[in-house]
């Protein structure tokens, strides 16, 4: 049914233990997505997941503690089950002596109890409508029906059990452990209507989808501890830079590629939530968007602002109608302006103390007028924008309302010397590089027709030296790559992005989109640029992208007019 494929802990297994069936069934185990899921701190969850292996069939797939991240949530469901034919099921495991006494769920016994905030049926739920939004968001066809469910193995439910929030269909307790497949089938069962339901729809794009998910989840850590963990001086001036504007309610911090503006954007907006603000932390571009959520999810929630995410989408959780993605109107102008309308009419407490924006340079000055009516207070509402002017790639106009001159960040921790020393031909600002010697830059001629042709080959070449797929982005400065587009048509933007997190292949992007981001290994395919105004900030941002290796495809007499227009200019 499906190939088998491991990278990191993620993968096809099988579970190994004693085999139960199920009657009717056959004997042999599910797929299940981890190879050895982490149990340490729940028995509980450990022991449901050993029954279930234990009885359901092969086709099923089971996945253990499933993070889903976005904008408006951050869950974590214990167990899911995949049922091909039947439908999803969404299982919350509380372990310990589970009650409830005048409405109220707790653990513990009478002398010892320990109220839970929500009921284990209600978490379920809460699991499974953010498993069926994530997943309408990135898949033509939702595997349905989603039906959630909470497993006590540790309780026994009274005989007499009759609560109205907590059917007893859908609590398994201790003495369902035995027959906890036939229970879930026969929930499954109950809840299919052929009307609405196909048994026939595919698993292995959801497969695909979660798993993307499951790496990106593990990777983005990764990312941001290789950050917060440098010992390298320029992570501790960023530290003192922000000390040193603790007082400052609005400030703009402006830097070129690879200061570590993003790194600092996250920062600041971490210690405004501790110091007890309700803060928004937004940019315009989705890829980078994604990469705030992930790396925000990895904060104790107490830590975390209260809103993550795209400018733009913060008007969809306060009720906007999506729009067409081609309607260049309706983002520039009409969505902001609801957004603007949404905000004004809006209760004071719904609107933020603070607001972090990212990648600022992006906002026209109609979105800045947006950002600070979703402000409590729009005079002295604290703001901060941080911002590359040599980054502004987009033709709109706006500076954020700031009265105070932006601080400059001038040293470059992120590209190697030798990418550093091209971008200084490229930029109107002189930095101080940081970081190490590495691979010489490379560059191919052709003409601008053959250039895709040509990146291609030099992405293929660069996994005959050894460089794991997962490391290449291949980036486009015209049209898109035909592999980009196939991508984004067949799947969508959302699982697009999760592609690039999951690190599983070689990643084709076009420069406009990539922002905030970098790969160690990148193609730059010089394919077209079509505003030449804008053509040295476009190279620019291209090649900051590339962390170690830089490969720059193209007609080099074009380039080097860019270059030597720069100089000039």
């Amino acid at each position: 049914m499906w190939g088998v494929r491991s990278r990191s802990r993620i993968g096809w297994f099988g579970v190994g233990g004693p085999l139960r069936t199920v009657p009717g069934y056959a004997s042999v185990m599910p797929h299940c997505i981890l190879d050895e899921p982490d149990f340490a701190s729940s028995p509980a969850e450990r022991v449901v997941w050993e029954k279930l292996t234990a009885q359901l069939p092969d086709d099923v797939v089971l996945l253990h503690g499933q993070r889903l991240t976005d904008d408006r949530s951050d869950v974590e469901i214990d167990v899911l089950v995949l049922w091909p034919g039947r439908g999803a099921l969404v299982l919350e495991v509380k372990g310990g002596v589970v009650g409830i006494d005048d409405g109220r769920w707790y653990t513990g016994s009478a002398h010892a109890r320990h109220p839970l905030r929500r009921s284990p049926l209600e978490q379920a739920m809460i699991g499974k409508n953010t498993l069926y939004k994530y997943l309408r968001d990135r898949l033509s066809v939702v595997f349905t029906p989603v039906v959630h469910a909470a497993v006590l193995p540790y309780t026994f439910l009274p005989d007499d059990w009759d609560v109205p929030d907590a059917p007893r269909d859908r609590l398994f307790d201790g003495r369902d452990l035995d027959v906890l497949g036939e229970r879930i089938a026969a929930l499954l069962t109950e809840a299919f209507d052929p009307d609405l339901d196909s048994p026939f729809i595919p698993i292995d794009p959801t497969i695909r989808t979660l798993r993307r998910t499951h790496a990106a989840m593990e990777n983005v850590p990764l990312f941001a501890r290789q950050i917060e963990d440098t010992a390298d001086s320029l992570a501790i001036e960023q530290e003192r830079l922000l000390r040193v504007l603790r007082h400052h309610p609005r400030a703009q911090i402006s830097g070129g590629a690879g200061t570590g503006k993003t790194h600092l954007a996250l920062m600041k907006a971490r210690s405004l939530v501790l110091e007890g603000k309700k803060v928004a932390l937004m940019c315009y571009s989705r890829g980078l968007g994604r990469y705030l959520q992930l790396a925000v999810a990895q904060w104790p929630h107490e830590e975390r602002p209260a809103y993550t995410g795209l400018f733009h989408d913060l008007a969809f959780t306060w009720g906007a109608e999506e729009g067409a993605d081609d309607d260049s109107d309706f983002w520039e102008v009409r969505l902001p302006t609801e957004l603007k309308r949404r905000a004004d009419d809006r209760p004071r407490r719904e609107l933020f103390d603070a607001i972090v924006i990212d990648e600022g340079q992006d906002f026209s000055s109609l979105w800045w007028e947006a950002v600070q009516s979703c402000l409590r207070n729009q005079v002295e509402g604290t703001l901060y924008a941080f911002t590359d002017e040599q980054q502004r790639l987009f033709p709109r106009e706006g500076d954020a309302p700031i009265s105070l001159s932006p601080f400059q960040l001038d040293e470059n921790l992120r590209n190697s010397v030798q990418i550093a020393e091209v971008l200084s031909h490229l930029s109107t600002e002189a930095s101080i590089v940081r970081n190490d010697h590495a691979f010489d830059v490379e560059w191919v001629e052709c003409g601008e027709s053959d250039s895709v042709d040509a990146a291609d080959d030099a992405v293929e070449r660069l996994m005959d030296e050894g460089w794991v797929p997962g490391d290449i982005a291949l980036l486009t400065t015209g049209r898109r790559h035909p592999e980009h587009k196939n991508s984004v048509d067949a799947h969508g933007h959302a699982d697009y992005w999760e592609q690039f997190f999951a690190q599983e292949d070689v990643f084709y992007g076009h420069v406009l989109g990539f922002k905030g981001l970098e790969r160690p290994a990148v193609v730059l395919c010089v394919n077209g640029i079509r505003d030449q105004d804008r053509a040295p900030k476009m190279l620019y941002t291209g090649i900051s992208r590339a962390t170690t290796k830089l490969v720059v495809v193209g007609d080099m007499e074009e380039i080097a007019a860019i270059r030597d227009a720069t100089v000039k200019s």
